[in-house]
């Protein structure tokens, strides 16, 4: 499967080892003087030992990988004592891991191991929260990348003035950064949109983003375009997507954004419904309609 998992650069590793204590997850070992991944297996694909390397070797990049696993995780990590794995069940809890989370539990329970969970189970905070509190890394991964859920509030703050409310209510927006785990695209209506629609279109948040969960893309200048079949057919398939609605400009390049959709819900075994929306230069709503 192609997921989102670390790549490290051997050249510019200095071995330090900065990474390896912050892998919660035990996937980096130094070896030789430099870090490596020992395993798949273990790699969340979160990020958090991004930001512990002071060299910059490491990233995130899409590419076959295996799927992470939870239940591995926890057999490796669980004799290394309780404050390594409460530190690693807080990671998964931090970034909104929630299935994983209750994986990481379960094996606590099942195995009846002396750790206690109590300060995971706190229900007095939001299941998605935007702001994350980060413990036993320094980093806590890319922020650009960490994925984050808005709760919009109900009543506005009195005298502040607001032009326009917006909708957004998740981070990241570009589809290479999101991924098909995110909590916040199950059972969701994704709007699939051409990066200068939201430039154009005057009411892009009050009407065709309100409700909905943001990818954006460009056809024409974003690489790897087939790592967007995939990540979509996930989407579909795993996160159980609601709708799709694709909203691409009228020149002849952003029709290739309608295309990757087509053949991800030709190619997902789960069949939702396809919307298209199709955007004028200057702004107007040239065709809306379902595919």
């Amino acid at each position: 499967m192609k997921r989102t998992i670390i790549k490290i650069d051997e050249e510019l590793c200095n071995g330090c080892g900065l990474c390896v204590s912050g892998c919660h997850e035990g996937a980096l070992q130094l070896i030789n003087g430099k870090a490596v991944m020992i395993s798949e297996l273990y790699c969340d694909g979160l990020g958090a030992c991004i930001g512990d390397c002071p060299v910059g070797a490491i990233e995130l990049e899409e590419r076959e990988a295996e799927a992470y696993d939870e239940v591995a995780v926890m057999e490796r990590i669980s004799s290394k004592g309780e404050k390594v794995v409460l530190a690693h069940l807080k990671h998964l809890k931090d970034h909104d891991q929630h299935e994983f989370l209750q994986q990481g539990i379960d094996y606590i329970k099942k195995n009846n191991l002396p750790i206690s969970i109590d300060s995971l189970m706190d229900k007095s905070k939001p299941v998605f929260a935007g702001h994350h509190e980060h413990a036993g890394h320094h980093g806590g991964g890319c922020p650009g990348s960490q994925a984050k859920f808005f709760a919009k509030p109900d009543i506005k703050p009195a005298g502040v003035q607001y032009a326009s409310q917006s909708e957004l209510q998740q981070w990241p927006v570009q589809l290479h950064l999101l991924s098909p785990m995110a909590p916040y695209l199950t059972n969701a209506d994704l709007l699939l949109a051409a990066d200068c629609t939201a430039f154009s279109v005057g009411d892009f948040h009050s009407t065709h983003l309100k409700g909905k969960r943001l990818a954006i893309a460009c056809p024409k200048l974003d690489t790897n375009k087939e790592v967007y079949i995939d990540k979509l057919v996930a989407m579909i398939n795993d996160a159980k997507l609601n709708t799709l609605t694709v909203m691409i400009m009228e020149v002849p390049c952003c029709g290739g954004l309608l295309q990757i959709a087509q053949m991800a819900t030709a190619q997902a075994s789960r069949k939702i419904p396809l919307k298209l929306v199709v955007v004028g230069l200057q702004g107007n709503i040239i065709k809306e309609e379902w595919a």
